[in-house]
């Protein structure tokens, strides 16, 4: 008779030898996150940071059963992950290259989750691991590409809103020059700013209101419109404020509402847009009889 074999390919890890990892993880990973968390706290284009791990949290905790009834099968395939994320934290150290550190903590974890219970429980949270990468800023080089080209665009439709209205401006570059001042479009007037925030947010809510999946990429899609357009407004109003009653109501108390103002406005167009998709191709349940 045959002898019955085990998964002897499937290594069984202890809880000390699971804690003794997790800790190990935490103690290399920590200047990276407190590094992560100062950045959310001083760039407003990545404040949405502080919300993105609250959310996998509760995400976790609300699929906490779902996730009990995966199978662990822990393989040893993990193992030469975690040691491609140890490589790219040194090099990412010694380069002084923050999003690469940064991005060997994903990999670290993807790698982790495989060592310790395998591929079907890292299927199981693809989507939470990938929205983690939300959290961490783009590096500078992709960074300065985007936000250029965005500033140009929202000048040119600003400067067009503003001569359709009647308001003589002319645009050189990123700077509308009006009679009576030159509006200059930064980096936190080209969408750049909400649109992370706005991304980050329509994947969130994706996840709870729509089941689609070419519904949910969509709606993630037309957040890049949705957020240069705001801040054109955004650009329009300051340009109006500034033309018909002078520059000084333009700025302080009245720029930062008028940014909120803008940011509340693009979501309520996220939430009709989804609305339109839902009446559009409404998600139909399969009923049984």
């Amino acid at each position: 008779m045959a002898q019955a074999t085990s998964r002897a390919d499937h290594a069984e890890i202890s809880l000390p030898e699971g804690l003794l990892i997790a800790g190990l993880i935490t103690a290399l990973y920590t200047p990276v996150l407190a590094q992560l968390v100062v950045q959310w706290y001083q760039d407003p284009d990545y404040s949405h940071g502080f919300l993105v791990p609250l959310f996998v949290g509760f995400l976790l905790y609300q699929r906490r059963h779902e996730l009990q009834q995966v199978p662990l099968e822990p393989i040893s395939t993990g193992f030469p992950l975690m040691l491609a994320a140890i490589g790219l934290l040194l090099a990412g150290t010694l380069g002084a290259e923050l999003f690469v550190t940064r991005v060997s903590f994903l990999l670290m974890v993807a790698g982790v989750l495989l060592f310790l219970a395998g591929w079907k429980m890292l299927r199981a949270l693809a989507f939470l691991l990938a929205f983690l990468a939300l959290m961490i800023p783009l590096p500078a080089l992709i960074y300065n590409q985007v936000t250029f080209p965005l500033q140009l665009l929202a000048s040119r439709l600003s400067s067009d809103c503003l001569d359709f209205i009647g308001i003589p401006v002319l645009r050189e570059g990123n700077v509308l020059v009006l009679p009576n001042y030159s509006l200059e479009v930064v980096e936190a007037c080209s969408g750049i700013r909400s649109l992370m925030s706005l991304i980050a947010l329509a994947v969130a809510y994706g996840c709870f209101v729509e089941h689609r999946r070419w519904a949910r990429i969509l709606l993630v899609v037309l957040m890049i419109p949705i957020a240069v357009a705001s801040n054109s407004l955004r650009v329009v109003g300051a340009g109006m404020i500034t033309y018909f009653w002078g520059p000084h109501l333009a700025e302080g108390f009245f720029h930062l509402f008028q940014g909120w103002l803008i940011f509340i406005s693009a979501v309520a167009c996220m939430l009709l847009v989804q609305w339109v998709l839902s009446q559009v191709a409404p998600f139909r349940r399969k009923v049984s009889v």
